[in-house]
C-alpha cells in the first residue's frame, strides 16, 4: 500500500511539474494567420522583439485599440469594430508570437507591448478607446489603469487568470504554479475611464461570478455590467448586434 501511495504521489508531483512547465502552451494558442494580414500590418519594435499592428487609418480622428483572445487572429475582427466605430482609427496588436509577431507571449510581455501601442496610437490621435476580450480584458484593464483613455469595454472578461484557472484545475496548486496571473480585480481600482462590461449569459469558460467579481472591483459608479442573452464564452462577437453593444460606449 505504501508503495502505491508512493506512485501516486509521484505521478501526482509529475503531473504538477508538467502543468508548470507548459502552463503558458495552455494560456496562449496562437492561430494560423492569413498573409494577407501579416502583409498589411505595421511593425512597432518592442524590448526583445516586433509586434504587428493591424491598423486602419483614420488621420485627425479618436483612436480604438483591441485586444483580442488567447486564440484569436486580430485581425478578422476589423469588419465588426469598423461597423461599430466607422469614424475611428484602428489599432490591432499582433500578440507576441501571434500572427507574424516575433518573441514569446507571457504576461509581462502583453502588458508592456499593450503601452507601447497606446503609445504610437496617442501620439496621432487625441482620444483612445480600449477594448479587451477574454484574455485580452486583462490587457485592456491594465492599459486603462496605466494611461488616460477615454473608454474601457471588457468583452467576457475575468477577476484573474488564477481563479479561472484554479476552478478548471481543482485537482491542482494552481495559485502556486501559475506565472502569468492577469489580475484584473487587483487593477481595476485605477482606472478611471467610464467602464462597460459585456458577459456572457452561458459563459462556459468564465464563471458568472468572476465577471462580477471585476465589476465590483471599478470605482463605485464607473462601470456598467451588461449580459448578453443567449451566448457563450465565444459567441458575443457573433452577434448581428454585437456592433450595436460596442456603440453603447460612445
Amino acid at each position: 500500500m505504501m508503495a502505491i501511495a508512493a506512485a501516486a504521489v509521484l505521478c501526482y508531483l509529475g503531473l504538477c511539474a508538467a502543468l508548470f512547465a507548459f502552463q503558458r502552451s495552455l494560456i496562449y494558442l496562437p492561430q494560423p494567420c492569413p498573409q494577407a494580414a501579416v502583409a498589411d500590418a505595421v511593425t512597432l519594435p518592442v524590448d526583445g522583439a516586433e509586434i504587428l499592428v493591424t491598423v486602419r487609418e483614420r488621420a485627425g480622428a479618436p483612436a480604438v485599440i483591441y485586444f483580442g483572445g488567447n486564440a484569436e487572429v486580430v485581425p478578422r475582427a476589423v469588419p465588426e469594430l469598423a461597423d461599430a466605430f466607422p469614424d475611428s482609427a484602428l489599432y490591432l496588436p499582433h500578440y507576441r508570437g501571434y500572427c507574424g509577431s516575433t518573441g514569446s507571449p507571457s504576461e509581462e510581455a502583453l502588458l508592456a507591448d499593450a503601452l507601447a501601442v497606446y503609445d504610437m496610437a496617442r501620439r496621432r490621435h487625441d482620444s483612445v478607446v480600449v477594448i479587451g476580450r477574454s484574455l485580452g480584458s486583462a490587457v485592456a484593464v491594465h492599459l486603462a489603469g496605466s494611461r488616460p483613455v477615454t473608454g474601457l469595454v471588457l468583452i467576457t472578461p475575468f477577476d484573474s487568470l488564477t481563479a479561472v484557472a484554479a476552478r478548471h484545475y481543482p485537482f491542482f496548486p494552481v495559485r502556486l504554479l501559475l506565472r502569468d496571473r492577469f489580475d484584473s480585480r487587483s487593477r481595476a481600482a485605477q482606472v478611471v475611464a467610464p467602464t462597460l462590461i459585456l458577459a456572457a449569459e452561458h459563459d462556459e469558460i468564465v464563471p458568472r461570478g468572476s465577471t462580477e467579481n471585476l465589476h465590483a472591483a471599478f470605482r463605485p459608479g464607473l462601470s456598467r455590467l451588461v449580459v448578453v442573452p443567449e451566448t457563450g464564452h465565444n459567441t458575443v462577437p457573433m452577434l448581428p448586434e454585437f456592433a450595436e453593444l460596442l456603440r453603447a460606449m460612445r
